[in-house]
């Protein structure tokens, strides 16, 4: 995308080094502080008065993600499939992902098999491709069977091929995951309410440090309507990150975006 900033900033992440790596600051991006170790979120501020970076400094960035270097939230639209709305047949999921002022960033398509969609349901294996305005791949998410309570870990890789982390369920009676970097080491956790079905309001699901002491970002259902909620489940998603959130990481976030839809709503209609 032409809009898209260079491939370097300073960002948390598992890069390719043995050791931390700093590259050049950009204008306009914003830095942690030496002494606080505070991160800047839209109006609010997540400080420690002990510096302790979420993960190690990372340096590379996998082609087609320079983009989520310059963002701090994304819009995630499930497309309404007509075929689904008026026979019940469920269909592949379609989503295109936005920035905040309404701008297509990426497509995301899912792919499965007939026979798992009709006999399994949300539980069924699938594949998404994540492609850029342009179609070139950007990333992959590879989901195997899940039984009711859980499901293997879904791994994401950017570019295809290439794993940059994986997100593992936990057996909770509230929906409960773990982002982990390509080590299965956890990074982040998501936590969402025990009642996910949406009463006229969003729902939420924080995103936490790993050690769950921090809140750092959230995913949010939102609340699409009467009609869409009884009739259809394409649902509409927001995802809040800190800015200099590792882009992996911020790709994995987006991944669980769709992996919350599969698991708490694609049943709930």
């Amino acid at each position: 995308m032409s809009d898209a900033p260079p491939p370097y900033s300073y960002s948390y992440g598992y890069g390719p080094q043995t050791g931390p790596v700093y590259s050049q600051p950009q204008p306009g991006y914003p830095m942690p502080n030496a002494n606080t170790n505070a991160y800047s979120h839209g109006n609010n501020m997540y400080s420690n008065a002990t510096p302790q970076p979420m993960v190690a400094p990372q340096t590379y960035v996998p082609p087609g993600l320079q983009y989520l270097m310059s963002v701090d939230q994304l819009l995630i639209h499930q497309k309404m499939e007509m075929l689904e709305a008026i026979s019940g047949w469920e269909t592949q999921n379609r989503y295109t992902v936005k920035n905040t002022l309404g701008q297509k960033v990426y497509f995301a398509g899912e792919e499965s098999d007939f026979c798992g969609r009709t006999c399994c349901g949300p539980n069924r294996e699938f594949s998404m491709k994540i492609v850029d305005n342009n179609y070139h791949d950007v990333a992959t998410i590879y989901r195997p069977m899940a039984c009711l309570c859980e499901s293997g870990p879904t791994e994401v890789s950017s570019p295809p091929g290439n794993i940059i982390g994986f997100i593992t369920q936990e057996i909770n009676i509230a929906p409960r995951f773990k982002v982990k970097n390509p080590q299965m080491e956890p990074v982040l956790r998501i936590e969402g309410p025990l009642i996910t079905t949406s009463l006229g309001g969003d729902v939420n699901f924080n995103i936490l440090t790993a050690d769950g002491s921090r809140e750092i970002g959230k995913i949010k259902k939102q609340w699409g309507g009467i009609a869409r909620e009884m009739f259809t489940d394409a649902d509409n998603f927001s995802v809040s990150f800190p800015m200099d959130l590792d882009v992996n990481f911020k790709c994995i976030l987006m991944a669980a975006v769709f992996l919350i839809d599969f698991r708490c709503f694609e049943s709930n209609n």
